[in-house]
């Protein structure tokens, strides 16, 4: 597409840019749209609305996920630590405004935006663990700024407005991915383990007695009963291992979510535990070729802010495929690029635009930059 003379900005992206990692989020964005496309139409009929509603926005929200993953890959590192500084403290403003927002399902996680609702917390993921990034490094590079305080106040913050929504799985991720570059960042591995045995063990037990809604979760995974797991357990075993074919499935006509949280479940009834393992080695080929590059990096900040992002990420479709199996209580987390919903769409998006950006190789030497 290029000449390798062309010194244009697009030019450099082109021949700077990590296709291995490019070209696996392309193949989950192509995955998404099949897959919405068998899920959604009994979920919109349900509804009573067209049958072809959900896989239509689905494709609106791909232009401005696809937009964003290419704007931030442009972005120079300073770039994307401003870029996330701005975005991650907007998050934060917007997400204590979602609580008084409307209810859905026992939280208040969104923010009506005409025929669209946002989910702030969604983009403050990724924002949460470049500020993060930033902020460990400066602390291991320059004497006597206290950075690893301040993260810990804004990993507080954030985790607090989170428990308040509730939204305990998204806590989760962030608290671990928090843990997991405060250990990079060379605290000792025996304070970070102390911490997570004294600090999850709390959060856990305060949201189990103070939130019904998490209560009732838990409650039905320890006991059984839960109609949408099971219903999800029993489309793996329809599919067996090459599924029932397309649009052949029965089970989505039983899960209320089967566009968005319970799509991995989808897969599994209509092609099949082969094409699942399928997917799981593309979200495993991102995070280890995240940690890879990371590995190969000579910046702090780079590898503190992939290796998290790349974590991130994994984790989230982690605890999307482990509740559609009944490995862990039901959890209203999508999977990343393939499940509908535009806030997610657009956050992974972003994060994998950030990841391509801190990535990107320097033409002359092939470190990355």
């Amino acid at each position: 597409m290029f000449s390798r003379s062309d010194r244009s900005r697009l030019a450099i992206w082109w021949w700077t840019i990590d296709f291995w990692m490019l070209l696996p989020a392309i193949i989950l964005a192509g995955a998404g749209i099949f897959l919405i496309m068998g899920a959604s139409p009994p979920v919109a009929v349900r509804i009573g609305l067209d049958s072809q509603h959900f896989l239509l926005r689905h494709m609106v929200f791909l232009i401005p996920a696809m937009t964003a993953l290419i704007g931030f890959s442009l972005m120079s590192h300073r770039m994307i630590r401003i870029a996330c500084l701005l975005g991650f403290t907007i998050a934060l403003i917007l997400i204590g405004m979602s609580l008084f927002g409307p209810e859905v399902k026992g939280a208040t996680r969104w923010i009506p935006v005409g025929s669209f609702k946002i989910q702030p917390s969604e983009f403050a993921k990724p924002f949460f663990a470049v500020v993060t990034a930033w902020l460990l490094s400066l602390w291991r590079q320059e004497d006597g700024f206290p950075g690893w305080i301040v993260s810990v106040g804004c990993l507080a913050l954030l985790a607090f407005l989170l428990v308040m929504q509730p939204d305990m799985g998204m806590t989760a991720v962030v608290v671990l991915t928090w843990s997991f570059q405060i250990f990079l960042a060379g605290m000792p591995i025996a304070i970070v383990i102390v911490l997570a045995l004294l600090v999850a063990p709390i959060v856990a037990v305060s949201a189990y007695l103070a939130l019904p809604h998490v209560q009732t979760r838990v409650t039905k995974f320890l006991e059984g009963g839960n109609l949408q797991a099971d219903n999800a357990v029993r489309s793996f075993s329809n599919g067996g291992l090459f599924g029932v074919g397309p649009n052949n499935g029965e089970v989505k006509y039983n899960l209320p979510d089967a566009h968005a949280d319970f799509i991995f479940a989808v897969a599994g009834e209509e092609f099949g535990a082969v094409f699942c393992l399928m997917i799981v080695l593309v979200y495993a080929w991102i995070v280890f070729r995240g940690f890879y590059r990371a590995n190969q990096s000579q910046s702090l900040f780079q590898i503190l802010a992939v290796s998290g992002l790349s974590l991130q990420f994994g984790v989230q479709a982690a605890i999307h495929m482990a509740s559609s199996v009944h490995l862990i209580p039901t959890k209203g987390m999508t999977l990343p690029l393939i499940s509908y919903g535009g806030s997610s769409m657009l956050a992974s998006g972003i994060t994998l635009g950030i990841l391509l950006a801190l990535t990107r190789r320097q033409p002359a030497s092939g470190r990355a930059s």
